[in-house]
């Protein structure tokens, strides 16, 4: 085990902080995070949403003889099935990534699991793309997931002049991912007889204000199926297997993408990304951003020297983009 995550009760998040802060780990600065401290074999992050991410090679001994006994006070690794036998059941975990990326696609991913393929992940590290920390970690990953037996694997990948028409004629980066999303469980209920036994239900995150947004997307097999829609869905092992599916389909296009135009094209939406998209206009002409970049991101606006549209307050619906 070198990863484990866990969501705490304000008393337990209470006395995380306090083992943190007085039990010899050097404390750094994390965005969200109450605190963080870091060992030499052990980081571990309390966020202010009570979610508790532990990493490093002393993460199963931080578990077993601090979270468990003095923390949470009850013993749960080795237990997860037996406490809560839905975590064993068939389903389809959906992620996406590229959504917050200037440059490069935006992919979606479905995963199918049975108890089998749960079992051979227990010592995998299969975990939310986002606490992997380098994408030859999600190469791997991908390769494991891909090649466990048992296993399906869908991914849709929705290129970036296809992406930019379809925000344009619908106006939401929400619609098109959901769009993304059932197309992805679709194409795995197509196949049938391969998901042994059939999944019971499919799990994603709920990205936008409301779950009707995915429900409308839905094709026929996927309106057959009980979609589950709920913050921190990640914490799912199918939806984090989907999350490193899409996120590495994402990172080889993007790369294929970069070498097209003999450049390296970051991720995000920072300054270096901007830097990066003036040097590909100065190269190449403005025409080429429709083909690499989300063109609803206020960048494009700063990089082509066009008036910036006014700010669009968040909301849970999602923000039309940086």
């Amino acid at each position: 085990m070198t990863c484990h995550t866990a969501t705490l009760t304000p008393e337990q998040s209470g006395r995380l902080e306090e083992h943190l802060r007085s039990g010899g780990y050097r404390l750094r600065e994390v965005p969200h995070a109450c605190v963080s401290g870091v060992k030499p074999d052990l980081n571990v992050t309390l966020y202010r949403s009570g979610k508790m991410v532990a990493q490093g090679k002393g993460t199963r001994e931080f578990v077993e003889f601090v979270l468990e006994p003095e923390i949470l006070g009850a013993a749960r690794i080795g237990y997860e099935a037996v406490l809560d036998p839905s975590l064993m059941e068939p389903r389809i975990g959906v992620d996406e990534s590229g959504k917050g990326d200037f440059f490069g696609p935006l992919c979606a991913a479905a995963v199918y699991v049975n108890a089998t393929v749960l079992e051979a992940w227990k010592s995998a590290g299969i975990r939310d793309s986002k606490t992997v920390g380098s994408d030859a970690a999600i190469a791997r990953l991908d390769a494991v997931i891909r090649g466990t037996p048992g296993c399906q694997v869908s991914v849709i990948a929705i290129g970036n002049e296809a992406y930019n028409r379809l925000h344009e004629r619908h106006g939401s980066v929400n619609t098109v991912l959901a769009w993304g999303h059932a197309r992805a469980i679709e194409n795995l209920l197509e196949r049938g007889p391969l998901l042994d036994p059939p999944p019971v239900r499919a799990v994603s995150d709920q990205f936008a204000s409301s779950k009707t947004t995915v429900e409308r997307a839905l094709l026929p097999l996927g309106r057959s199926l009980p979609l589950v829609q709920r913050h921190r869905a990640e914490e799912d092992i199918a939806v984090a297997a989907a999350s490193i599916v899409a996120r590495h389909e994402c990172l080889e296009r993007l790369g294929r993408l970069g070498k097209e135009f003999g450049m390296t094209l970051p991720r995000g939406a920072s300054a270096a990304v901007e830097q990066a998209a003036r040097a590909l206009v100065a190269s190449h002409g403005a025409g080429v951003l429709p083909r690499v970049a989300k063109m609803h991101f206020r960048t494009r606006h700063r990089v082509l020297g066009e008036p910036e549209p006014p700010s669009t307050p968040w909301h849970p619906g999602g923000r039309k983009g940086p």
